[in-house]
């Protein structure tokens, strides 16, 4: 299939299969706001509210080369509104609550209790919006014996287990390379809410969905946290595997690639294009139980045979043999990858500053309502006219706001 067949039947009049949904976002840095993104990619009207000056994420370096935006908030804060509001104030609560009568669903992430001490708590909010979907993201939850506790990205890594098993096996424990546990809370987070709203709209009831990092890297541990229950600890791998040998990174002369023999049958196949017809069936490699015992023999076979050609030899002859081969590529690399390009991983956006930068696109491919990056990450501010306007508030109330700085940045 190719990607025109995959659209034929797209709709050019609706940004996604969310678009009629109202999202209000008070979250920083990333897991609430990845949380807010995808809603916001998949169609949903996302207001991102933001204490002047803004948020934490919105100033995390490096910007974009050639650009005075961050690289985070260019990423997560895309196909959103902004709204500068002191919710701390009285006056800021209030437009809030006016926000939340209008809207489906609203993203928070601090640190639990916070928002109930600005009066913006679940209850208050469906006291205004009684079927609101209030969804919370936080590194331990609304309940349990941590909920007070800060609660970042690594600490859920760590304390879950994670990472223990992340690294190499002979190096110390190793945190993600990305934000693992705001990325998967994030997620659940999405999904929790589009959850809860499939059942407002079969119930009318509205309700809370806590989502704690810690449960989401425990919800993805692959079972581990079982195998830990009942008292096995798995050693940590690396690029291996203990149900697929071969499989690691492997060099080739001009970089690397990672080489997956996951069954007995393509370990048939492998042996003889790396010149070893013999071992297919020698009773020490022909099962994946045998090579266990064996692993250091077959790293050394497939190593050897791998550093004699290119990625592109290798690669053209794994794949041409039906074998699971990939460069091991660098993020720039990735970029340039006809692959990447034709899934529109990466669209060309443009800017606050007005520049333009490629910035990472949906990643679910939707045939009949297609998404995409319709408008870059925000000033701090930008909207701030045309949401208050859909509250009734009118041009001079909102310059009195900003003097005030309940609604910012204020006038220059």
């Amino acid at each position: 299939m190719n990607k025109s067949d995959f659209y034929r039947e797209a709709r050019a009049d609706l940004p996604g299969p969310l678009a009629g949904v109202r999202v209000l976002e008070t979250a920083t840095t990333w897991a609430g706001p990845m949380c807010a993104a995808v809603l916001a990619d998949l169609g949903a009207d996302v207001i991102k509210i933001e204490i002047p000056p803004g948020e934490v994420g919105r100033y995390i370096s490096p910007t974009l080369p050639g650009t005075t935006v961050g690289f985070a908030h260019a990423t997560v804060n895309r196909n959103k509104r902004s709204l500068g509001l002191d919710v701390r104030r009285p006056e800021g609560r209030d437009i809030v609550l006016e926000l939340a009568k209008r809207s489906d669903i609203l993203v928070e992430n601090f640190k639990v209790g916070t928002m109930a001490g600005y009066g913006l708590g679940y209850d208050a909010i469906r006291a205004v919006k009684p079927d609101i979907v209030y969804v919370s993201i936080t590194g331990w939850g609304q309940f349990g014996p941590y909920q007070n506790r800060c609660g970042y990205d690594p600490l859920a890594q760590a304390l879950s287990g994670f990472l223990s098993m992340n690294g190499s096996p002979d190096g110390r424990p190793t945190k993600a390379a990305t934000f693992f546990g705001d990325d998967l809370g994030g997620l659940h987070g999405a999904i929790g809410a589009m959850a809860a709203l499939r059942h407002r709209d079969q119930t009318g009831e509205g309700q809370h969905v806590d989502v704690a990092l810690l449960d989401s890297i425990l919800f993805q541990s692959n079972g581990l946290p079982s195998l830990g229950a009942l008292g096995i600890n798995p050693r940590r791998m690396g690029n291996e595997f203990g149900f697929a040998i071969p499989a690691n990174v492997y060099d080739c002369k001009d970089g690397s690639v990672y080489v997956g023999v996951l069954l007995d049958s393509h370990w048939r196949v492998a042996a003889r294009v790396i010149g070893h017809p013999e071992l297919a069936e020698d009773p020490g490699f022909a099962t994946s139980a045998a090579r266990a015992r064996t692993r250091e023999a077959c790293n050394a076979l497939v190593a050897a045979w791998l550093a004699e050609r290119t990625r592109a030899e290798a690669i053209e002859i794994f794949e041409r043999e039906g074998l699971a081969i990939a460069p091991v590529n660098t993020y720039a690399e990735a970029a340039r990858d006809p692959h990447v390009q034709e899934r529109d991983m990466l669209q060309p956006t443009r800017l606050e500053d007005g520049k333009t930068a490629p910035i990472g696109g949906p990643a679910a491919k939707f045939s009949r309502t297609p998404t995409r990056v319709r408008t870059g990450a925000p000033g701090l501010g930008e909207h701030n006219a045309e949401i208050l306007a859909e509250i009734g508030i009118d041009r001079a109330e909102l310059c009195r706001l900003q003097e005030t700085g309940v609604v910012g940045p204020r006038p220059a």
